[in-house]
C-alpha cells in the first residue's frame, strides 16, 4: 500500500493475532507511508502511539516468541491459511442458508468471520441475539458472538477461522438448536 503514499498518506496495521491466527494474541504494528508529511502535522502517529500505550503491553512469552514467528514462518504457511479461509468461509454460507432464521446478506471476503442476521420472529422462545447466544452456548456448547456487542442488535458474527470438520460439527449444533427453538407453524 505505500505505493500509493505519494498520492495520499497510508496508514497500515498488521498484528499476529490476525495474519498467523493466533485469538488473544493482542501484538500488532503500524505502519505509515507519509512523504508529503500530512499524519505530522495533526500529529496523528504521535496520537496512535499513545492510545497503544495506554492498552498496555502483551504477555512476555509472547513477545519473545515473536523473533522466531517472524523469522521462521514460510510463505506456504500464508498461502495454506487463505486457501482454508476460502474453504470455511465456504462452508459456512452454505449451510447458513440451510437455517431459516438466519441470514447472511454478504459473503465474505478476506476475513475470518461473517455478520448474520438473526430473525427473531422465527423463533419461539429467543428474545433477542444475545439471549439467542446464551442458550446454543448452553445447549450445543457453540459460542457465536451476539451482534449487540458490536453495535448490530439482533445479528451474530460467527467465526470460521477453524479447521473445516470443526465448523461443520459447529454450524450443524447451530441448525440443530434453530430447528429445536423455531416456531410451530
Amino acid at each position: 500500500m505505500g505505493v500509493f503514499g505519494s498520492t495520499v498518506p497510508v496508514l497500515t496495521l498488521g498484528s499476529i493475532s490476525k495474519r498467523w491466527i493466533v485469538p488473544g494474541w493482542r501484538l500488532g504494528w503500524f505502519v505509515t507511508s507519509d512523504p508529503s508529511g500530512m499524519f505530522r502535522k495533526p500529529k496523528v502517529v504521535e496520537r496512535i502511539k499513545k492510545y497503544f500505550d495506554i492498552l498496555g503491553g502483551p504477555a512476555t512469552f509472547i513477545q519473545a516468541a515473536v523473533p522466531q514467528i517472524l523469522k521462521q514462518t514460510d510463505e506456504v504457511f500464508f498461502k495454506k491459511t487463505i486457501n482454508i479461509l476460502k474453504q470455511t468461509s465456504d462452508i459456512c454460507c452454505d449451510r447458513i442458508k440451510e437455517i431459516p432464521c438466519i441470514h447472511c446478506p454478504q459473503k465474505p471476503e478476506g476475513s475470518m468471520a461473517l455478520m448474520v442476521k438473526l430473525n427473531i420472529s422465527l423463533l419461539a422462545d429467543i428474545g433477542d441475539d444475545i439471549d439467542f447466544c446464551f442458550k446454543l452456548a448452553k445447549e450445543e456448547s457453540v459460542i457465536i458472538l451476539p451482534g449487540t456487542a458490536v453495535g448490530l442488535t439482533n445479528w451474530l458474527r460467527i467465526t470460521f477461522a477453524v479447521d473445516p470438520s470443526s465448523l461443520e460439527e459447529g454450524l450443524g449444533r447451530l441448525k440443530s438448536f434453530c430447528h429445536r427453538h423455531a416456531k410451530q407453524l
